[in-house]
């Protein structure tokens, strides 16, 4: 019988990659991007126009293969879509050393 782990809540750290963190905010981004290309009804060809990307970056993105778009691009590819993206930056708890990023959608 096989034994169940609980998951940390990025599935990236899980399976050890070395740059987790970064992987999953942009995971996060390039969902909602595609959420938003897809309520839009939007083609490949329609969406890289607006976005600013080749199609076949659209293509990958939308295939979850996202390691050749920056943070920042998928940002302004936000802004590009209707979308308002704050960044904000706020002091860490006393407990814990080290800062986060994470992505949050209202």
């Amino acid at each position: 019988m096989s034994e169940i782990e609980q998951g940390s809540g990025n599935v990236y750290a899980d399976l050890n990659y070395p740059d987790a963190d970064e992987m999953l905010v942009k995971a996060r981004l390039a969902s909602k991007i595609c959420s938003i290309i897809k309520a839009r009804h939007l083609t490949q060809m329609q969406a890289a126009q607006i976005l600013g990307l080749p199609q076949p970056k659209v293509s990958e993105m939308i295939r979850g293969k996202f390691r050749g778009i920056s943070e920042s691009k998928m940002i302004d590819c936000l802004a590009r879509l209707g979308r308002d993206v704050q960044i904000v930056v706020k002091a860490a708890p006393r407990s814990r050393p080290q800062g986060r990023v994470e992505v949050i959608f209202a």
